[in-house]
């Protein structure tokens, strides 16, 4: 999905980072509209939702994989940010 969504610069993804930690991946996506991200989820022309499909027939409810997902809209004009002794 990641290749399709930088390949296809249209779909609205910007860019992802991938983190390890101690309980699994985490995945941070940031996308040019809100909109474009349940667009690409839902859209039957994408690989997203034949995979999610494949997932939840294969594991979704065996308790193996777990799924936390949280979505955040930054407005303009109406995010923060502070640095506080930080390198340049």
């Amino acid at each position: 999905m990641l290749s399709e969504l930088s390949q296809q610069k249209e779909l609205g993804f910007l860019n992802g980072d991938m983190l390890l930690n101690w309980r699994g991946v985490t995945m941070v996506q940031y996308w040019k509209s809100f909109e474009q991200l349940p667009a690409y989820a839902h859209s039957r022309d994408a690989s997203h939702l034949p995979a999610w499909a494949a997932f939840n027939r294969a594991i979704a409810s065996d308790g193996s994989v777990g799924i936390r997902h949280e979505t955040y809209s930054v407005e303009p004009h109406h995010s923060e940010t502070v640095y506080a002794n930080m390198p340049r």
